[in-house]
């Protein structure tokens, strides 16, 4: 129980930290992309700080794994974290090292309980879009029949795709550019309908309380006309009891020949 505090612990204070450095990985990944006349140097940097947020990844992982009370159990319940930390072993390709950086900021990301799903959702959309046009930017470009040679393109193409729009204007014609786009278009058809049922969640939501509130005035409504109705019969009792009582005294005192006030 002590390791598993521990392991809490360090998964709430690394969170923040790994979600920046994720975002210092996209800057990194982009600037060799989009910069196509970079010197040599920022190419170079730009892959030593990829490497270097991967390795703070695999060292997150290797830590919640040391702290973990059943180290088998965290292994076999977070697949998709020993994927995406030994995926750019395999095969030193930037682009595994974007699937591997993607994956590890969703678990990380899903584990927060104060990040809300629509904001979880749309930042997913943001990075899928994001990513997914440059990572088809840097498979296709100069490809033969390649019709995204531009980031506007792989913008455009990347719009369509996670839709499932398909204009046909702009498409991958290498393997490895048809990949992205099978992964783009079923993240795009999970996140959209993810969307959906978010909306339809929070409009059931919305009117359930209405209900509930409407219920609930109908009922305090309801108690404030009983009370009402025992506070008039209460007065009317008083009211009876008075009279009665007077009347009484009145004729009493009419039988001693005794004035009795009015009222």
């Amino acid at each position: 129980m002590r390791n598993e505090a521990a392991r809490l612990r360090w998964e709430r204070r690394t969170q923040i930290p790994l979600l920046l450095l994720a975002l210092v990985f996209g800057v990194a990944y982009a600037v060799p992309i989009v910069a196509t006349g970079a010197d040599s140097w920022v190419v170079r940097l730009c892959s030593a700080v990829e490497w270097a947020v991967w390795l703070a990844f695999g060292v997150d992982y290797a830590v919640r794994l040391v702290l973990a009370e059943q180290r088998w159990q965290f292994v076999r319940r977070h697949p998709l974290a020993l994927a995406a930390v030994a995926l750019p072993l395999l095969q030193p390709l930037r682009l595994l090292r974007l699937v591997s950086a993607l994956l590890l900021v969703g678990q990380r990301a899903r584990m927060a309980s104060q990040v809300q799903l629509t904001t979880y959702v749309a930042g997913t959309c943001a990075g899928l879009l994001m990513f997914g046009s440059l990572a088809v930017l840097e498979v296709e470009r100069g490809a033969p029949g390649s019709t995204i040679q531009s980031l506007g393109d792989a913008v455009w193409w990347s719009f369509t795709t996670m839709t499932t729009v398909g204009y046909g204007d702009t498409a991958p014609t290498t393997g490895l550019g048809r990949v992205l786009a099978v992964g783009l278009m079923l993240s795009g058809i999970a996140l959209l309908g993810t969307v959906t049922a978010n909306i339809a969640a929070w409009f059931i939501a919305r009117f359930d309380r209405t209900d509930d509130e409407a219920q609930r005035q109908t009922e305090a409504l309801v108690q404030l006309t009983a009370e009402v109705g025992l506070l008039r019969a209460e007065v009317a009792a008083l009211s009876a009891d008075h009279r009665s009582h007077t009347l009484k005294a009145r004729t009493t005192c009419g039988e001693s020949g005794a004035h009795v006030p009015e009222g």
